[in-house]
């Protein structure tokens, strides 16, 4: 309770008031609220709570919470790793993208609530790093979202590792794409609880669709963006989603982005960015639209309309979490327009529907005043290992860091591939390293002169 107090967190959501009493009990659960609902303390409470007390044993994990992606891993992992501590119990987080020698470490002296990606996790388990048999409280969350992301086969393997007589829930926004069969097949008589219908729009979040020309949305965009709160902006491709980011960026608003082509590092720098309010802008496909959880984001906007219904309201479910009000615009051209029409009903969505040209009073009565324009870093030029050149932009935050104030760690623009590698010359022949190592104004090394990289 001290714990939640510190957080603030007073008084339960409808999700946890209606399985608290069961999950406790020790029964199987299927919770269905819609995101943003607060089912990730639905289910950590319950977990740690009965977790309590007991030992545990290298290798192995006493409760089991399966995610979809590494952010929502992340933010789960955020949750129930001080909860745990006041009950002192260990915790951990298993996901790929990264190396795995401290997960392993981890896992090595046994924890006792392990949070994983079903992908790393099946390897670590394959190379005998991980079991699965000691596992008393089992957790899958967003299971929807792991049915449309493919997972279930590996899902089904993992939960055939864990012992039957545990307790299991399961936390879904919807029970379609073969979450039913999870269902029937590892809860053992579950008491449901739907807090929520499959689908349901906010009644803080306001709606609105501009229709734009082709030729003006690229400024209405620009103004949507340039605001003095936090706002998210969706595309449906990882290049679209780089390139507006760069392109914001130049125009004087500083974004950054976040898709399946950066690093982890790069997701996790960029994500901390945002969340700290170093960068008021993230540009994302719709890898952002569940699991991630950014406090006052005050506008989502879909530059590209999503293709169907539940992903436009769980793009949109980034904001107005929890209580908050939030404003979600869908830009559509004139070709997109019946297929908007169409996305916004079966969404249960009536949005207010305007034509906009840039500088339309309806686009800044829902920004508010434009933030202040902020000058494009300069690319400083980092000398790469075998005397090349690296160009590596700025951080957003460096302005911040000019004006004597703290910036964050530095988020990866677009422009900087995904932080791997970008412009190393270590490969290249040693005459071509040697020309880029006077161009930088450095002295070759005897490496370069010898065909190797130093």
């Amino acid at each position: 309770m001290d714990t939640l107090l510190r957080q603030g967190i007073c008084e339960p959501f409808p999700i946890q008031v209606a399985t608290l009493p069961d999950t406790l009990a020790g029964r199987d659960v299927l919770g269905r609220g819609r995101t943003g609902s607060g089912k990730t303390l639905a289910f950590s409470l319950p977990m740690v709570a009965r977790l309590r007390g007991g030992t545990r044993r290298p290798r192995q994990a006493r409760g089991l919470v399966l995610v979809p992606t590494r952010e929502l891993a992340n933010q789960v992992f955020a949750v129930v790793q001080p909860l745990a501590r006041a009950a002192g119990l260990t915790s951990t987080v298993v996901f790929g993208g990264v190396g795995q020698n401290p997960q392993v470490q981890a896992l090595s002296r046994g924890v006792d609530v392990l949070i994983a990606c079903p992908g790393r996790l099946e390897d670590l388990i394959g190379q005998g790093l991980c079991d699965l048999s000691g596992v008393e409280v089992t957790i899958l969350d967003e299971a929807d979202h792991m049915a449309d992301l493919g997972f279930l086969p590996a899902v089904r393997r993992l939960l055939d590792r864990t012992p039957r007589v545990g307790q299991r829930m399961l936390f879904s926004a919807t029970l379609d794409n073969g979450v039913d069969v999870l269902v029937q097949r590892y809860l053992d008589r579950p008491t449901t609880h739907s807090v929520d219908p499959a689908v349901a729009p906010v009644s803080t979040m306001t709606h609105h669709v501009f229709a734009v020309t082709a030729a003006d949305k690229p400024a209405v965009v620009r103004e949507l963006a340039s605001g003095q709160e936090r706002s998210l902006l969706f595309l449906r491709t990882k290049h679209t989603a780089k390139k507006l980011a760069k392109q914001l960026t130049a125009a004087g608003i500083p974004a950054v982005e976040l898709h399946g082509n950066l690093s982890q590092g790069a997701r996790e720098r960029n994500l901390s960015a945002f969340t700290d309010g170093t960068t008021r802008v993230l540009v994302a496909t719709d890898i952002a639209a569940r699991g991630i959880h950014v406090d006052d984001i005050a506008l989502v906007v879909h530059v590209d309309p999503p293709t169907e219904h539940k992903a436009y309201l769980h793009r949109s479910g980034r904001t107005a979490r929890a209580g908050a009000g939030g404003t979600v615009v869908t830009l559509a051209t004139p070709d997109q327009g019946e297929e908007v029409r169409s996305l916004t009903r079966q969404a249960g969505i009536r949005p207010t529907t305007v034509t906009v040209r840039p500088g339309a009073g309806e686009i800044l009565a829902l920004t508010g005043p434009p933030a202040g324009h902020v000058e494009p870093a300069p690319v400083v030029e980092v000398p790469a290992r075998g005397g090349g050149r690296r160009g590596a932009p700025r951080s957003p935050g460096a302005a911040a860091a000019a004006a004597g104030k703290t910036a964050a760690p530095k988020p990866v623009r677009s422009g900087t591939p995904g932080g791997r590698g970008a412009g190393r010359t270590g490969n290249a022949p040693a005459r071509t390293r040697a020309e880029l190592a006077a161009r930088a104004g450095q002295a070759p090394t005897r490496a370069a002169g010898r065909g190797r990289a130093r």
